[in-house]
């Protein structure tokens, strides 16, 4: 007799692949809205590089944006209970000067 799988009817099955499972860095959110949607660009600005490129663009509904805030308020406040508070620092000017030389040929 072979096993069967149970699947809970509301379970959502997602597939990550490996592309994506590496994830892409970035330091920057950029975040613009509509009526009707919120879009957030990820940018990966590098020290003394005056252009920079959106890395990824997510777009959702503003209904969505909220959830996906009160997710990362509940995230942040379960890393600071397990690893301390998390410091503020003050937004630098962009690009950011992340006390390098200026590169020079």
């Amino acid at each position: 007799m072979s096993e069967q799988q149970v699947v809970p009817e509301n379970q959502l099955n997602i597939e990550l692949t490996e592309e994506v499972a590496d994830g892409t860095y970035a330091n920057l959110a950029i975040i613009t809205h509509s009526f009707a949607e919120f879009v957030i660009d990820f940018v990966n600005v590098m020290p003394n590089v005056p252009k920079s490129k959106v890395k990824a663009r997510i777009v959702m509904t503003p209904q969505h944006a909220k959830r996906v805030m009160r997710a990362l308020i509940d995230n942040v406040k379960r890393f600071e209970s397990q690893y301390g508070n998390i410091k503020d620092q003050e937004m630098p000017a962009v690009p950011f000067n992340f006390g390098t030389p200026p590169a020079q040929a």
